[in-house]
């Protein structure tokens, strides 16, 4: 059988498309997610990158796209997906199989969001749910979860965009695709979160330090965050927090070099306290200041100011 007639097979239950492989290696990032979650911020940025973008390309017109860009030498191809998809999105796995089979450097990012944030989104921008035909947006983001919930499954990279402004969802974007392009150094995330606004949904690894001594419970501190050296010797200088500290550095070292050797382009870690303003920003700080000399990092704080009284 020929190539061009098992990609073909490949692609059957994805719309029929007959993908051929490419004559020269081609790279393809798939963005998708909730609606109000940043997609559209996400193709922009990707534009700006030099790829070549389409938004809810029918699965039919697969192949008439990359044989056009093919010819014309377009070698970075950005696809936008959603519940508007149609045949696309009801075969994504059938299809992003199909690509990579085909010799296609594909690449899923997902982008999610609470759903009070996309409430709050949506209620600020008055823009339309496209599934909300009676009203009720929050009826509607369920039901688009549930629809995206094969596509979010095969993501390779999830990112949650709660916290993100606009700027930020664009920064990170263009350090994840030109970092895993380039073949840089697996890029390490160090999340501090409270556990009272839920788990952060890209996280990889969690760590909760809830058991540490509260500084919300000594007046003087209260109104502080993680950052101030007050706060941060409380937490710090305790012998449970400097125990805790060490144990987690000694895990991370150890496992570090595993997921990078393994291929994983980004790696959330993750560290919860109650409110997310304290104890989780202390340690999250700490350790990303430890941990520089080995790994490429950043340092975030996805509900510090929330947690301001």
């Amino acid at each position: 059988m020929s190539e061009a007639a098992d990609a073909k097979e490949a692609m059957r239950g994805a719309g029929e498309s007959t993908v051929r492989p490419p004559t020269t290696k081609g790279r393809i990032a798939i963005i998708t997610g909730l609606s109000g979650a940043g997609r559209s911020t996400a193709l922009n940025a990707l534009e700006d990158l030099g790829f070549f973008c389409v938004d809810n390309l029918p699965a039919s017109l697969v192949d008439p796209l990359l044989e056009t860009t093919g010819s014309a030498g377009i070698k970075e191809i950005g696809l936008g997906v959603d519940v508007r998809s149609g045949d696309f999105l009801d075969a994504a796995g059938t299809a992003i199989d199909a690509l990579r089979e085909c010799g296609f450097n594909t690449e899923v990012i997902f982008l999610d969001c609470a759903d009070e944030e996309l409430l709050k989104r949506f209620s600020e921008t008055r823009r339309p749910h496209r599934l909300a035909k009676g009203g009720d947006i929050l009826d509607a983001i369920r039901l688009e979860r549930k629809r995206l919930g094969e596509l979010r499954a095969r993501a390779d990279t999830i990112f949650d965009t709660t916290s993100f402004s606009v700027h930020e969802l664009r920064r990170t974007l263009v350090e994840h695709l030109t970092q895993r392009e380039a073949g840089w150094k697996m890029i390490t995330r160090i999340l501090s979160f409270g556990f009272k606004y839920g788990l952060p949904a890209e996280a990889n690894l969690v760590f909760d330090v809830r058991y540490l001594p509260n500084p919300h419970f000594v007046r003087e501190l209260r109104p502080r965050t993680g950052r101030d050296p007050e706060v941060a010797e409380y937490v710090l200088a305790n012998p449970e927090g400097a125990k805790l500290v060490d144990q987690i550095e000694s895990l991370l070292r150890t496992t570090l070099p595993g997921y990078e050797s393994e291929g994983k382009a980004y790696l959330t870690i993750a560290i919860g306290c109650t409110g997310g303003k304290h104890r989780s920003v202390a340690i999250a700080e700490e350790l990303g200041a430890r941990l520089s000399d080995q790994v490429q990092l950043t340092v975030s704080h996805r509900d510090m100011e929330r947690g301001r009284s």
